[in-house]
C-alpha cells in the first residue's frame, strides 16, 4: 500500500481497458491509498471490460491487500485522438463500437466529469495511454499519417487532456504521464531511442 492517504481524492486514469497495463495497477494503487478512483478507456474496449468486470473474470487482479476489491467510481468511453466529437469522422462516429457511447471525445470526458461531479472534484489525471496504427513498424516503414497519429494520440491528447480538465482540478492537483509503449521496448523514432 502507498505510504500516503488519498481518502476524499478523486482520480481519472485514462487509458485502462484490461487489467494487465500500467494504467490498472497505478488506479489500483491509488484505490489502496483511498482515492476514489475513475477511468476512460477507448470505446472499441470498452464492452469488453465493462463484461470481464461484471462477469468477475478480472477479481483476482482487482483484490486489494486490505480486502475489498478495486472498484471504478464511473468508467468513461475516451478516444483520445480527439478533442472534440466534431473532430471524429463520421465513420468513426457511426461505427457500432462508438456510437451508443455518447460523446468520446477529450472535451466529452471533461464535460461528464463535470455533471457527474461538479467542478473542483478532480485530484489527480494520469495520462496512461498511446495508439497508433504503425506504431509497431520500422520507422522507415511508418507513413507521415501513422507516425502523426501515434504522437497526437500519444502525446498531445496530455496537452488537450490538461487544457480541458485543469479547470476541474482541485488546488494541489496532479497531473501524472506515461505511455505503454515503453514497457515493452524501445520504439526507434518515436523519441525512445
Amino acid at each position: 500500500m502507498l505510504s500516503i492517504d488519498l481518502s476524499n481524492r478523486r482520480a481519472l486514469v485514462a487509458g485502462v481497458a484490461d487489467d494487465a497495463g500500467y494504467g490498472f495497477a497505478i488506479a489500483k494503487a491509488l484505490a489502496e491509498a483511498g482515492a476514489s478512483v475513475c477511468v476512460a478507456t477507448w470505446p472499441p474496449a470498452l464492452n469488453i471490460f465493462s463484461n470481464l468486470l461484471e462477469r468477475g473474470k478480472m477479481d483476482e487482479s482487482r483484490a486489494l491487500p486490505g480486502g475489498g476489491l478495486l472498484e471504478f467510481e464511473k468508467i468513461y468511453p475516451l478516444d483520445a485522438a480527439y478533442d472534440t466529437l466534431a473532430d471524429a469522422p463520421e465513420d468513426i462516429r457511426s461505427n457500432k463500437r462508438y456510437r451508443d457511447n455518447g460523446d468520446f471525445s477529450i472535451e466529452g470526458l471533461a464535460a461528464r466529469m463535470r455533471t457527474d461531479f461538479g467542478e473542483k472534484s478532480l485530484d489527480i489525471v494520469v495520462h496512461s495511454l498511446a495508439n497508433g496504427p504503425e506504431v509497431r513498424n520500422p520507422l522507415l516503414e511508418t507513413s507521415r499519417a501513422g507516425y502523426l497519429t501515434a504522437v497526437g494520440v500519444s502525446a498531445y491528447s496530455l496537452v488537450s487532456m490538461i487544457s480541458r480538465l485543469a479547470p476541474l482540478m482541485r488546488r494541489d492537483g496532479s497531473f501524472l504521464s506515461l505511455t505503454y509503449m515503453a514497457s515493452e521496448r524501445v520504439i526507434p523514432g518515436y523519441g525512445g531511442g
